[in-house]
């Protein structure tokens, strides 16, 4: 399942699993010839790619492999916000108000200001979109 990451800006990756389909949908060869069996095009040509490094998407629809323990220490996974807190976000960036008078209008709940913080200045996934969910805690 493809999940949203950010860097110095959003990305989309995945973490290979030598699936067919996987190698299906990012037309990866695969030779077990190779030092490197599976091997990934990107622009700058035919890239290694292993089990468990990740495919990242750019923005013009290229894929790169980047390795797991890099990846990692890298990139961030967005926070999951219910959907009524990423409208109140674009709502209040719309009309220009600042992200600090947001917590004074909602009651966010422990931990939910760090988490609105970082969606309002790093971007967000919504709950349901790429994810499970049990509940979305209501705002009060």
């Amino acid at each position: 399942m493809i999940k949203v990451y950010r860097k110095t800006a959003t990305i989309k990756a995945e973490q290979f699993d030598g699936s067919n389909d996987m190698i299906d949908k990012y037309h990866i060869e695969h030779d077990e010839a190779y030092m490197v069996p599976f091997r990934l095009e990107t622009p700058e040509g035919w890239l290694g790619v292993n089990i468990h490094d990740w495919i990242a998407t750019g923005v013009n629809g290229e894929y790169w492999p980047i390795a797991d323990d890099v990846f990692k220490k890298t990139y961030a996974k967005l926070p999951v916000i219910p959907k009524i807190w990423a409208d109140t976000i674009e709502e209040y960036k719309a009309n220009h108000y600042r992200l600090s008078e947001i917590f004074t209008e909602w009651d966010l709940g422990y931990g939910g200001q760090d988490v609105i913080a970082r969606a309002w200045l790093d971007g967000y996934t919504v709950e349901g979109d790429n994810e499970n969910f049990k509940s979305s805690k209501p705002l009060v």
